[in-house]
């Protein structure tokens, strides 16, 4: 089928089932620790604090982890950063087995799961482009590791919901650490074929210099990250009180908690079948803007339901929204940058992505904690929609330059030649 045409190719084949298995562990774990901070603390600000701490890395270590992946070989670090995360988990499991319910400690090891990731996702998203041998399938790969990803985040808040229910967090917690065990095994299978890194003389600074200089001088590349950036500060936080949501708007439990992941995940699988299907790049930017739209007013809607399945309805819409926003403006990175910038702007991709949204966890909590859950996720969906417009409006202005200038260099003729020809026929 057109849809998994990049399966065809075995190291990504391999990368694609391990991760499956590994990112279903990893949902489990982070819904386990947002139902077991809630549980213990009742805070609505601590949800936002875990959120942070998780993330905030990326912000701050994602043009530096660039650099580095440029620097030296990516599968080498990949399989580091799959070894720690796989220690990172086995310590939150032993310690919640041993009901050692520490807040900070739990809030540490979020932290350095978090730094973790601004290293693992900058490298995985690199090192995509060596496990796809024709680079038209690409796009391709990227919607089906996009999918795999929110498969995962429906089976995993799932299951973690049964899970919770039925045995406790610390199961969670085990399954994640199992869950690296795979895909270790897939990753010692892969046989890439990785060019060999000319060591830079340049220093990491320099080479931070050169990648934001880049990004920058692109419009089309600066504009989508600007508006990535605003959709992870403002917009895609609404989900940090989705806890909030299932235990005192609806009364409901651990289980009605996982519902609210899982639905947002279908309507990202959902987005992702459809991205995978495209066979071309040219659309991207409006199909983000699209997508944006979508994702605001739906944000809104889950804001005022009245009533669990209109909210999960409107959770599935505001899935849809935020993958294809996020995807398209993945895909077109990966797309349009050059290869010797590649990885460092994919780790601006990845600040504006993973690193704005620890910021807006910590916002999202203090605006509920001030105004109320469902004030605050208006506010953001409010948010949303204008920033899609404004965007919309940045686009049409760029063209209407584009066009002023192509006239202004397009030479005019000295002679009218069809007036020329006009006046001897007449003669």
């Amino acid at each position: 089928m057109n849809v998994f045409r990049s399966l065809k190719y075995r190291n990504f084949k391999l990368f694609f089932y391990g991760q499956s298995i590994s990112l279903i562990g990893t949902w489990m774990q982070k819904t386990a620790v947002s139902w077991l901070v809630y549980r213990l603390t009742g805070s609505a600000l601590l949800l936002g604090v875990v959120g942070f701490v998780s993330l905030i890395p990326s912000l701050i270590l994602a043009p530096y982890a660039g650099s580095i992946v440029d620097r030296h070989n990516r599968y080498r670090i990949l399989v580091i950063t799959q070894v720690i995360s796989m220690a990172q988990a086995g310590a939150l499991a032993f310690m919640i087995l041993f009901k050692f319910y520490n807040i900070p400690a739990i809030i540490g090891l979020s932290l350095i799961q978090g730094i973790i990731n601004a290293f693992d996702v900058t490298c995985r998203q690199a090192l995509m482009m060596e496990m796809v041998d024709n680079k038209d399938d690409l796009p391709n790969a990227i919607a089906l590791n996009s999918t795999m990803s929110n498969l995962a985040r429906i089976a995993g808040p799932a299951v973690a919901g049964i899970v919770l229910g039925a045995f406790g967090e610390d199961f969670c917690f085990f399954g994640n650490f199992l869950s690296y065990i795979p895909v270790l095994g897939c990753l010692f299978m892969m046989k890439l074929n990785t060019k060999a890194i000319i060591r830079s003389e340049k220093s990491i600074w320099t080479e931070l210099q050169e990648g934001f200089k880049y990004v920058s001088g692109d419009r089309d590349l600066s504009s989508l990250i600007l508006m990535l950036s605003i959709s992870s500060l403002f917009v895609i936080p609404f989900n940090t009180l989705m806890p909030i949501f299932a235990k005192d708007i609806f009364n409901g439990d651990a289980k009605t908690f996982s519902w609210f992941e899982s639905a947002a995940g279908l309507g990202s699988v959902i987005s992702a079948v459809y991205l995978a299907n495209l066979k071309s790049n040219k659309n991207l930017i409006k199909v983000m803007i699209t997508a944006s739209l979508i994702f605001g007013l739906s944000v809104l809607m889950v804001a005022y339901a009245g009533k669990l399945s209109f909210a999960l309805i409107f959770m599935v819409l505001t899935g849809v929204g935020m993958m294809a926003q996020t995807s398209a403006i993945n895909t077109y990175i990966q797309t349009h940058a050059i290869p010797a910038m590649r990885a460092r702007a994919i780790s601006y991709y990845v600040m504006a992505y993973q690193g704005m949204i620890p910021i807006g966890s910590l916002l999202v909590g203090w605006l509920a904690s001030g105004l109320g859950p469902r004030r605050a996720v208006c506010i953001e969906g409010i948010i949303g929609v204008l920033a899609a417009a404004m965007f919309v409006l940045y686009q049409r202005r760029q063209q209407k330059l584009e066009a002023n200038v192509d006239m202004a260099v397009t030479p005019k003729p000295l002679v009218d030649i069809d007036k020329v020809k006009s006046n001897m026929a007449n003669a």
